[in-house]
């Protein structure tokens, strides 16, 4: 787990860019906490980004799709050796057509157990199989990130799945990846029990504080938030919420290029919508911020609950999710493949749902919703949802987003559906409305309208009606499992069950 933090790194939270002092010791200390962070070298690595090509910056590819107008795909990936690892990149960028390349980290690795990940990487080579469900960068280090980097043709991202960044960090800017996702607020309500809001957010501090350094040293790195990995439904206003603020601490590090992603709900009206919100909003309140010169990007991910076993209803949700990307708008789409309900994906089925994501984007290639009254409809109920959360949080941080969070997160004003977090309530409560968007329906003590409130409430209770069952919290757990129903469930021949005449 993370070392406690020595008494001369420990400043007192707020919004405010550590200084350079401080940083500077803080990393010291954190690069001595295993071998290989004395691999690290900032000058070495600054070169070194800037000697790679623009078409392997994330940075710059990402300002390019959004110039350009295009979807990127970009999957999830991990494995426990060095050598399946770099088998896993090559075939994502060469068979599976990726426009950006991943790498997972592994749970030792996650939760700082840099000791259980190195027994993993020996028993997985001495077995010649993953016995990681990831990659375990810190333990192999700044050379062989740099091997990875270079064995591919396309920028290449970070996704650790974790709260404790600033090794893994460290390692990856070092070797070359130029992305790296996760923040603070939305990583640890997501993965962690235990660990406090506050040192989530104190963490990617860090990391938003390292991102700074090599932008000013004259390399953009891509800093991306990651949604909310729960496994649940979240509707987009709750994404959008800890989004914003997520993005506004990084960019008080520093941070100039930064992405934010949100699980699709698989309405296309509902995410296209969620997309121009999310980029409008994040516009608005970095203006009102003060922040200039700040490019931001949206990025959606294929569904994010349970998924079906069966092969063709989980070929639907993969093409199916790449439309939705393509029609919202959307920068880049992380993608999933029809193994999602079995486990981790083999390369080859990781790099099918790449392809197959890809001709769905292709598809649906200039198709947008703007003449649809629905969709602006949609678009200005969500930021009725969004902007009162976020104001209050700002308020009762007296104008600064960190302390306001953590202040808001224990009040309840910041929440979460389901979250693992025990400083999450967890007390809003989302459901699938009778159209098939996600609503709210209990806020818990979110601070939305009253009138946005009977909006929702309104969809709910005409498909409670519709499906014969209480308005409550079973309108809600159904919710959370019906894609992953068989057809059989899902879509019954109601027609059949007519009389005749």
């Amino acid at each position: 787990m993370t070392s406690p933090p020595t008494v001369e790194t420990r400043l007192p939270l707020s919004e405010a860019r550590i200084p350079d002092d401080a940083f500077a010791r803080m990393r010291r200390a954190n690069l001595a906490r295993w071998p290989t962070g004395a691999e690290v070298d900032f000058d070495a690595a600054v070169a070194r980004h800037q000697a790679m090509p623009l078409h392997k910056r994330l940075g710059w590819v990402m300002r390019e799709a959004a110039a350009q107008g295009r979807c990127l795909t970009q999957p999830r990936g991990g494995f426990g050796t060095f050598a399946l690892q770099k088998e896993l990149m090559q075939v994502l960028d060469k068979e599976g057509l990726a426009d950006i390349v991943p790498t997972t980290t592994d749970s030792y690795t996650r939760n700082e157990q840099f000791q259980l990940a190195q027994k993993g990487i020996e028993e997985s080579e001495r077995m010649g199989r993953s016995l990681l469900n990831g990659y375990p960068i810190v333990n192999y280090g700044v050379a062989k990130a740099a091997e990875l980097i270079d064995s591919i043709d396309k920028p290449a991202i970070m996704l650790t799945g974790t709260s404790m960044p600033k090794l893994t960090g460290e390692i990856a800017f070092a070797g070359g990846y130029s992305g790296y996702l996760g923040s603070g607020i939305a990583y640890t309500a997501s993965y962690t029990k235990d660990l406090s809001i506050e040192d989530g957010i104190r963490n990617y501090q860090y990391l938003d504080r390292l991102a700074a350094m090599y932008q000013a040293h004259g390399v953009e790195l891509h800093r991306r938030q990651p949604g909310f990995l729960t496994g649940t439904n979240i509707p987009p206003c709750v994404a959008i919420i800890t989004g914003v603020l997520d993005m506004l601490l990084a960019v008080a590090q520093g941070v100039r290029n930064y992405g934010l992603e949100m699980g699709e709900t698989l309405h296309l009206v509902q995410d296209a919508a969620a997309v121009r919100a999310c980029r409008e909003l994040c516009e608005e309140y970095l203006a009102k911020r003060g922040h200039v010169d700040v490019f931001t990007s949206v990025t959606l991910l294929h569904w994010m609950g349970a998924w079906p076993q069966d092969d063709a209803q989980a070929a639907a949700l993969v093409a199916y999710g790449g439309t939705l990307a393509a029609v919202a708008g959307a920068n880049s789409v992380t993608t999933k493949s029809t193994h999602e309900a079995f486990g981790i994906p083999t390369p080859k089925a990781n790099a099918d749902g790449l392809r197959t994501t890809r001709m769905a984007i292709y598809l649906a290639r200039g198709v947008r919703l703007d003449s649809m009254p629905d969709f602006h409809a949609e678009v200005d109920l969500i930021k009725r949802e969004v902007r009162p959360v976020v104001d209050k949080v700002l308020e009762m941080g007296d104008g600064d987003v960190a302390l306001g969070s953590v202040r808001a997160a224990a009040a309840g004003v910041l929440d979460v559906p389901w979250s693992p977090s025990r400083w999450m309530r967890s007390a809003v409560m989302p459901a699938r409305d009778a159209e098939g968007c996600l609503r709210i329906l209990d806020p818990g003590r979110m601070p939305i309208p009253r009138e946005v409130l009977e909006v929702h409430e309104e969809k709910l209770r005409r498909r409670a009606e519709r499906e014969r069952v209480d308005y409550g919290p079973d309108l809600a757990v159904a919710s959370v499992y019906e894609m992953s129903e068989s057809l059989g469930t899902i879509f019954t021949d109601r027609w059949a069950e007519r009389p005749a005449g």
